[in-house]
């Protein structure tokens, strides 16, 4: 009985020692960080002496150097948002590269997506959404359907060819990608004014509000990290990469639906997952009368 006891108040001895940080699981005081100091290494990346965009080369003065580091250090360790953008690339860049070649409009313009939604259909607070963030009158302007049941702006390829074309007008007025792009985010009108009014030609000299003003450096430091994500820190395994969409057909409605439900379990869908392949579909049913629509699922 007296052994057991000790053996007990010795373990016990032990184990209050380690928890206390005493005797065996003591650590001396001069191994531990100093107070306030972080054990990390923390580093800004290093800015390439020629950056672009759309084949247009970005000046580097004082000014413009600093903006474009500001982005570069942002979105380099802004590790949600730039993890998902590298997730969700494989599985929207290849149909966006397609829809921009077609329209003419320059490969980099992908990159733009990343900065308005980060490749995911969502909505602002000013009524934008979607991959590319249109306003309402803007996609009616270039051919989405909106209204209670449709919302074209979630439809990842009409949106994308609309974008496109958008993209192409801007340029069309304005004579520069970059300049289109800047329009993109601020208006058109909006830019014409700062540039008549402060006697410039290009979006870099302009003096405007901080968002439009960190917009095309934002877009061009997402390309950067994208482009070389590993040598920003980020790893992200191939397989934990969403892919493309395979395995999917179009079924063409041409008449009412009054229940997408019923719909999906037709075609051996939950409800949930017709949604998921069709995020455009925002009602329960769908009055497609005088008018077609095409819908995705499984084979």
């Amino acid at each position: 009985m007296k052994k057991d006891t000790f053996i007990t108040g010795l373990f016990s001895g032990i184990l209050l020692s380690a928890v206390l940080g005493v005797g065996i699981a003591y650590t001396a005081p001069d191994a531990m960080p100093p107070l306030n100091e972080l054990p990390q290494l923390v580093r800004p990346p290093r800015l390439k002496e020629n950056v672009s965009f759309a084949g247009e080369t970005l000046p580097m003065n004082i000014d413009t150097r600093e903006r474009m580091e500001k982005e570069l250090l942002v979105n380099s360790y802004y590790h949600t948002s730039t993890i998902l953008a590298i997730k969700n690339a494989p599985r929207f860049f290849p149909m966006i590269e397609r829809i921009l070649k077609e329209e003419g409009v320059p490969d980099d313009f992908k990159y733009l997506a990343v900065a308005e939604s980060n490749l995911s259909n969502g909505s602002s607070g000013a009524g934008a959404k979607g991959l590319w963030q249109f306003l309402k009158g803007t996609a009616g302007d270039f051919g989405l359907e909106v209204n209670t049941e449709v919302e074209e702006r979630f439809h990842y390829e009409k949106s994308t060819r609309a974008a496109a074309r958008f993209i192409k007008h801007l340029y069309q007025r304005t004579g520069s990608w970059v300049n289109a792009a800047a329009a993109y985010n601020m208006g058109l009108a909006n830019l014409n004014k700062a540039l008549d009014a402060q006697s410039e030609k290009s979006f870099f000299d302009l003096n405007v509000n901080d968002e439009t003003s960190r917009y095309v450096f934002r877009i061009v430091a997402l390309k950067e990290i994208l482009l070389k994500p590993q040598a920003f820190g980020f790893y992200v395994d191939e397989d934990q990469k969403y892919a493309p969409f395979k395995g999917l057909k179009e079924v063409t409605i041409t008449s009412p639906v009054a229940s997408l439900s019923e719909l999906a379990h037709q075609h051996g869908l939950t409800y949930r997952m017709l949604k998921y392949y069709n995020p455009w579909l925002i009602d329960a049913k769908l009055t497609a009368k005088d008018k077609k629509y095409t819908i995705l699922v499984p084979e």
